[in-house]
């Protein structure tokens, strides 16, 4: 059986944001999207691998735009609610970077009203 240690660094690091009342029109842009997601890369200074992949779809009150980045070290998505108008971010890398920078960037393009955060340093 393999030991464990218990102070290993941590495997990769979660970012997960729920936005709560978005600015409506930020949302539906998908101009917006490919900017924010491109400045987000960069300022978190992670590589992208490929471009996002930006698609709107749903129906009724689940249509909103979803966003896709890969990451040479993982990924970022984004779903948007046009409904509600909200958003849900998750950032997960095994690259260290900074949750603030990161949340910074969210807010520039989408100033939500309110915001649940939750960041975890991820190992099994």
């Amino acid at each position: 059986m393999r030991k464990t240690r218990k102070n290993t660094r941590a495997w990769g690091y979660h970012l997960i944001l729920d936005a709560g009342h978005c600015e409506p029109h930020q949302i539906r842009s998908k101009k917006v999207i490919t900017t924010f997601i491109k400045e987000l890369v960069k300022a978190i200074d992670m590589v992208a691998y490929g471009p996002p992949k930006i698609a709107r779809f749903g129906d009724d009150r689940l249509l909103g735009y979803t966003v896709v980045q890969l990451i040479e070290t993982s990924d970022i998505t984004v779903h948007f609610d046009e409904d509600n108008n909200n958003a849900y971010f998750d950032l997960f890398s095994c690259k260290r970077f900074d949750p603030k920078v990161a949340l910074r960037v969210f807010d520039k393009y989408f100033q939500p009203t309110h915001k649940k955060i939750k960041f975890f340093k991820r190992q099994a």
